[in-house]
């Protein structure tokens, strides 16, 4: 964060830079094992994307199940009913996240993460009851869980990018991907098996639907109990007093001595970021300044406000945000929602044959997410996405011009009708490793301390309010307008990797604190650099630095061409 004093921060930048690469070394595979005991916190914590991505598939299997229908009625029939059935998780979802601002900084990561479990398994409880009230306790409950499953999938990637280490942040965050892609996976292969209890016709169990309902509340009692156990964000400990903990628990991340030169660096990065915040709320907001409940959720509405006032919050906005939007609207919760109902229209009529092709997607897509959890830090934000959009967007229009050619001619064109079906695969396939994890890494990433937690809940509100609209209006668009959907959703996803080309920065190896730099903090007022440079100097992070941490350029891994540097 630089003014005028651009020459004496990029001199401090080099040397925080040659300092860690020194000390912590490369990114990829390595890096995890070399952090492995991270990377099982973050793992762990990953059991509330597995929730999540269990919503997401669970549902499409079971609207297809007679069983089901019998107890909807026309929500099955009708297609905008049937929207609104699907949708309503998402509406939830929208509203947990705005609250769960709030909530993660309230009362922190680990415990925002207990009470939104507990949120989604009252939901569950609410769905169960379906066979009684019928189509009411089904809107009522997944609208209930949706705000669980909406406010675990913006908590966990803030607490893993928090617990994690810049070489393998993107991974851990990555994991979180990975994990709503096992979820997703494993809800499509559960109602696949269920669909035959008591039969496949008009003599199928309760059960077939019942059981996928019910098996959600198991992972989430063992999120619930083994959260407990899992260690404070250190960053949110350092924000809110707690420094003596918040070292110890650095140095146990690390596996290091809590007085090693990498735990003392890191700490001080946190604690100087953390205080810079402190400073400039007080003089921003000077009746907010101590950090009670009450402040705390005033806080949100005047920092969400305050990131629309300047150019450089601005551009994080809008990456967040837009970029929520593309991922949206590349169609991929379309497919995940209704993909039986999609595969019967590529000529798949059988409902068994239906649900085993959707299986297919949730197995595709989840191997197809690990080389983003190995990668994604090597290889960079920018390039993985703009090539997963075009991939996607291209088979989005073969599809549109298969269905085009063959929608009243699937009984005499089978193989047209399977050639859609695998572009469909590749489609999933490219979203897998690309936009999957990879929207959610920005948005965790981009935000300074203070506003984190209200830039990701923005960025994730974005994300479900399109995912609501996404989830509502497929029914009618496949139905309405048929091929015209993939039509729209391939032209929407070419303009989203246009978008991600021209105007979004690279931010892969960068610190949480270093985003001011990459967002053109730099040329904000010249206060922000002298109050971040005085805090510096009054903590011991610039003697570190300049006195007894200089590293010598053959003992630093000299940046590539074409990589971001990193700075403090």
């Amino acid at each position: 964060m630089a003014g005028g004093g651009d020459a004496g921060a990029g001199a401090f930048y080099d040397a925080a830079l040659h300092k860690r690469q020194a000390l912590m070394g490369k990114s990829g595979p390595l890096a995890l094992w070399k952090n492995f005991r991270v990377f099982r916190i973050a793992a762990f914590a990953c059991i509330g994307g597995v929730l999540y991505g269990y919503n997401q598939g669970m549902f499409s299997g079971v609207l297809a199940m007679k069983s089901f229908g019998h107890h909807m009625g026309d929500y099955i029939t009708n297609d905008s009913k049937k929207g609104w059935l699907t949708a309503i998780l998402e509406l939830g979802a929208w509203l947990g996240t705005l609250l769960s601002g709030f909530v993660a900084e309230a009362i922190s990561r680990k415990y925002g993460v207990l009470v939104a479990t507990t949120v989604f398994v009252i939901g569950v409880i609410v769905q169960a009851t379906a066979t009684i009230n019928g189509h009411n306790a089904i809107l009522a409950g997944r609208f209930v869980t949706g705000m669980g499953v909406g406010s675990l999938a913006m908590i966990v990637p803030i607490y893993n990018s928090e617990v994690a280490p810049p070489e393998v942040r993107g991974a851990l965050v990555a994991t979180q991907q990975l994990a709503i892609t096992f979820g997703i996976m494993i809800s499509f292969w559960i109602d696949y098996g269920t669909n035959y209890i008591g039969g496949t016709g008009d003599t199928q169990s309760d059960a077939a639907w019942l059981v996928p309902i019910c098996l959600q509340i198991a992972p989430a009692v063992i999120l619930f109990v083994g959260m407990i156990f899992m260690p404070f964000s250190p960053r949110w400990l350092i924000h809110h007093g707690r420094e003596d903990e918040a070292r110890k628990v650095l140095s146990n991340l690390r596996g290091l001595p809590e007085d090693h030169e990498l735990v003392e660096l890191e700490f001080l990065e946190i604690k100087a970021q953390s205080l810079f915040e402190k400073r400039t709320v007080a003089e921003l907001f000077p009746s907010l300044r101590e950090q009670t409940a009450w402040n705390t959720f005033k806080l949100q509405f005047v920092a969400i406000g305050k990131l629309f006032q300047t150019k450089a919050m601005f551009k994080r906005v809008c990456v967040a945000t837009v970029t929520m939007f593309f991922q949206q609207w590349t169609g991929i919760n379309a497919v995940l929602y209704y993909a039986p109902s999609i595969f019967k229209q590529l000529g798949l009529s059988d409902n068994t044959v239906s649900l085993l092709a959707t299986g297919v997607v949730g197995i595709v897509m989840w191997i197809a997410t690990m080389p983003a959890v190995l990668w994604i830090d090597r290889l960079g934000r920018k390039p993985v996405l703009t090539i997963g959009a075009i991939g996607m967007a291209t088979c989005h229009i073969i599809i549109a011009v298969i269905v085009a050619k063959n929608i009243d001619q699937w009984s005499s064109q089978k193989a047209a009708g399977w050639a859609a079906v695998v572009m469909v695969w590749l489609f999933v396939i490219h979203f897998g490793y690309s936009w999957g994890p990879c929207a959610w890494i920005i948005v965790a990433e981009i935000w300074p301390l203070s506003t984190r937690p209200y830039g990701v809940s923005l960025g994730a509100s974005s994300n479900w309010m399109n995912n609501f609209i996404v989830g509502q209006v497929t029914p009618d668009m496949l139905s309405g307008i048929t091929y015209g959907t993939y039509i729209l959703f391939g032209l929407l996803t070419y303009l989203g990797a246009a978008f991600i080309w021209f105007f979004v920065p690279e931010t892969k190896r960068l610190t949480l604190e270093e985003m001011d730099v990459v967002f053109g903090s730099q040329g904000t007022a010249q206060a922000d650099f002298e109050r971040m440079e005085a805090i510096n100097a009054e903590i011991g992070l610039t003697q570190l630095l300049r006195g007894e941490g200089a590293v010598s350029d053959s003992a630093a891994e000299k940046p590539r061409v074409g990589e971001t540097t990193e700075t403090v």
